[in-house]
């Protein structure tokens, strides 16, 4: 399911007109990203979360050149799906 088909979706389940609903999903992404590149964690309850992972540094080879490289530590987004949702998930797909 594509953005533009969520943002349908919402628009002919609620009767709100599809600009409205555009700006409000575009609204939530943003606070999301924002939050998340400011190192805060999102946390939606029934849903799950959104969190920051530090990535720690380590050590990779390019093969071609046979060289080691250091690849420094760093912080990667993830989303971590709430118990409840993922056993939905589980028996709602048979």
């Amino acid at each position: 399911m594509t953005k533009a088909e969520i943002i349908t979706e919402i628009s002919n389940k609620t009767g709100i007109e599809k600009v409205d609903v555009q700006e409000a999903v575009e609204a939530f992404f943003k606070v999301v990203k924002n939050s998340m590149i400011n190192g805060e964690n999102v946390y939606i309850r029934g849903f799950g979360s959104f969190v920051v992972k530090k990535r720690a540094e380590k050590t990779a080879r390019n093969i071609s050149k046979n060289t080691a490289i250091i690849i420094p530590e760093h912080f990667v987004p993830s989303f971590k799906p709430a118990k409840v949702f993922v056993e939905k998930v589980k028996t709602g797909n048979k």
